[in-house]
Order: structure tokens, then sequence, then C-alpha cells
């Protein structure tokens, strides 16, 4: 098949280096389903990736993206032939095995679901793994037995790619949205999305008390760390909180009253190695109930050549809501 564009990071003794160059066929890692990648799009666990700043990934060289859509060109995977259109997200593409910003990806078809009818893959791609993270985090509220008649639901790093489609789903199911941002410049942005009421970051910052005043009944966090640790001490009686980021750092220095005293759950969302039924239920909620004028109205498209400082600036979070990366025509 001969040589393909792809973003590339090499392992050297000066350190880690990025570059869009060609890469051999032949050098694509083993997995019965070829896929001519048209869209991706960018994560903050891409940014980490591509500027290194954390150690997500694992093996040299490495095509980073772990979000994209595209086209089956060969299949010995019983569910796919040539032609499909496919979504993969996760499964440690651009960590452990060859991932998406490339023009063509080869993995295992158990990673891969059919492009779920009514979308197609620009808007897969500017769902990603950030929108589909956001339906599994509702999908562990609602399992939770929570509905919008308890109170409020927050949102931390609500102007980001998870943040973003939260603030639209929750808003579309009913929920009164408080989207706590550090951008303030955003509120109008959040708002046209159904943000009813705008919590400054700041407020979220600094050491949690054990328990503090009861403001919502439902969460999903972005952030982590103490901004976590707030929105646990204020949730009210029975609610839980989607935990699924990290953008403020892995600790989480709470204490255990919200949890004993107010009976609060920490519901842990992974969406890397979730089993492909619950994938499927998501991007099929995701193509029902998610408005799809909020989502055109979150996204920028960019081609694979901005890629590096898309990822860049992501990291730096200056990024408002979803970037599509247009791989291929």
């Amino acid at each position: 098949m001969g040589t393909f564009r792809a973003v590339v990071i090499d392992k050297t003794e000066a350190g880690q280096q990025v570059a869009i160059r060609d890469f051999d066929d032949a050098d694509l890692m083993d997995g019965n389903v070829t896929v001519r990648v048209t869209h991706s799009t960018v994560n903050y666990k891409d940014g980490l990736a591509i500027t290194g700043k954390a150690p997500v990934v694992r093996r040299f060289p490495m095509i980073p993206g772990v979000d994209f859509a595209g086209i089956v060109e060969r299949s010995s995977h019983a569910e796919f032939k040539a032609g499909d259109a496919v979504v993969l997200n996760g499964w440690g593409v651009g960590e452990t095995h060859l991932g998406a910003y490339a023009e063509r990806a080869r993995v295992k078809g158990d990673w891969l679901i059919p492009l779920p009818t009514g979308i197609d893959a620009a808007q897969a791609m500017a769902i990603g793994t950030a929108g589909y993270t956001a339906m599994l985090c509702l999908m562990a509220l609602q399992r939770h037995g929570l509905t919008p008649d308890r109170g409020p639901a927050i949102v931390t790093g609500a102007a980001g790619g998870v943040g973003s489609v939260a603030v639209a789903l929750l808003s579309g199911a009913g929920w009164h949205v408080i989207a706590s941002t550090g951008r303030p410049q955003e509120a109008d942005y959040l708002k046209s999305l159904g943000a009813a009421e705008i919590l400054a970051r700041d407020q979220l910052e600094g050491a949690a008390r054990p328990l503090g005043k009861e403001r919502w009944a439902a969460g999903i966090d972005t952030v982590g760390s103490t901004t976590l640790a707030n929105v646990l001490s204020m949730t009210r009686y029975g609610g839980a909180v989607a935990a699924c980021g990290l953008a403020g750092g892995m600790d989480l220095p709470s204490s255990v009253a919200p949890f004993i005293l107010r009976g609060v759950a920490l519901l842990g969302v992974d969406s890397v190695m979730a089993p492909k039924a619950l994938r499927v239920e998501a991007w099929a909620r995701l193509a029902r109930e998610l408005d799809f004028g909020k989502l055109a109205a979150m996204t920028t498209t960019i081609p694979l050549d901005q890629v590096l400082d898309a990822a860049r600036d992501i990291v730096a979070g200056k990024v408002r809501g979803r970037l599509v990366v247009q791989v291929a025509p």
C-alpha cells in the first residue's frame, strides 16, 4: 500500500520529537481491520501525548490520536467489510497502539463500532471521546436514579470538550445546569449551550470543607483535585458526581464526610476500556439526544497540519468546545 501521511512521535536522546511525515504501511501494527481515516479530533489526552506533558505514549514511534472515524478498506473481522463506516474511541489507540492522526489505521475489529445512523464522520468526531464520555457520565448519573427534579447539576471545566457536550446533554435532558469555568468570557457561549448559571472556577478552588452548603444534586467533573473535592462537599443528600477527568490534577484532597453523612456517591467513568455494549448504547443515545445545532456551534474544524499547534493550545486551556481534524477529504 506504500506510505501515508501521519503525525509521528519519536523518542530521541534529546527527548520527544513530533513531526508530520510519511509513514510506511508495512510498519502498521497487527489488527484485522484496516481503515482509511477521514476525521479525528483533539482531546486533552491527545494534547498531553503530543506535548509530552504526561506519559501518555508508551511505545515509540507512536502515531497519536485516540479517536477516528473512517471507511474500512480491508477486513477479516466477521462484523465489518470493505466500505463500512466506523468509529473508534480509546482502547489504547494513540498510547500503546498506532493511532488516529494518520491517513490509515490498522486495528482490532472488536474496538470498532459502526458509525451510528444519522451521524456523519465529521459529526462523530465533533462528538469524539469528549462527547461520548459526557454521555457515559449522564448515563451513570441516571443509573444512580438521579433526575432533574432532585435539583441542579454542575459541570466543571464547562468550556472544554467534555464540559461543553455535558452542558448541552444535561440541559436537553431537563436539568438546571450550573457551568463552572475559569474563562468568564465564555459565559455567553455556555448559556447558548443551555447553562442556566455560570460559576467562577475560583469558587471551587482551595481546600474543601468536609461539608459545604448543599447546592447541587448531580455533577459531571472533568477537573479532579480540589475542584472535585469542593463539588463533593456541596453535593446534596443522596446526590452523585460522575468523575471523568484530571485537568486539575490526579489527587483528591477530600474527606469521607460527604459519603457517610450525606450519602453522596462518587461515580468513576472510564471511556477507554468501556465494554462494547455500553459504547453502542452511548452512541445511539448521542444520535437521538444531542442537539446537533449546539454541537455545530461548539465545533471548529482544522486540517491535520494544525494538530501540533492545537495540542499545545488544548493543554494551555485555550481551546473552547470541540476540534475536528479533517485527515482526508
